[in-house]
């Protein structure tokens, strides 16, 4: 795992062909809007979070945000221990993410 500002986390997702975004918060927080592309996987669900993290490609780049960067954070580290090798953490979360937010369909 490597913590990304949003400025690197930007840049770097900008150029990496392999990207997925993946915004683990709550629901309720989702409602509030996502960042354009995110995959939703809730890190409260847990046994059901594990689940579906090992449904992804882990050959992919995963770019992965919370509310603040904790549960983020968190989730790259169980990503890492189910056999992910690139996962990104947004330092800092949507709290400090000043682009543009979309609904979350």
């Amino acid at each position: 795992m490597k913590d990304l500002s949003q400025d690197e986390w930007v840049e770097q997702l900008k150029k990496d062909k392999n990207a997925v975004v993946l915004d683990v918060r709550t629901m309720d927080e989702v409602e509030d809007g996502v960042i354009e592309n995110a995959i939703h996987l809730d890190i409260y669900k847990g046994q059901e979070f594990i689940s579906a993290l090992e449904q992804l490609d882990k050959s992919k780049s995963y770019y992965v945000y919370c509310r603040s960067g904790n549960r983020s954070g968190q989730a790259c580290s169980i990503m890492e221990e189910l056999g992910f090798k690139k996962t990104y953490n947004l330092d800092g979360g949507i709290l400090q993410w000043s682009g543009d937010l979309v609904s979350y369909k």
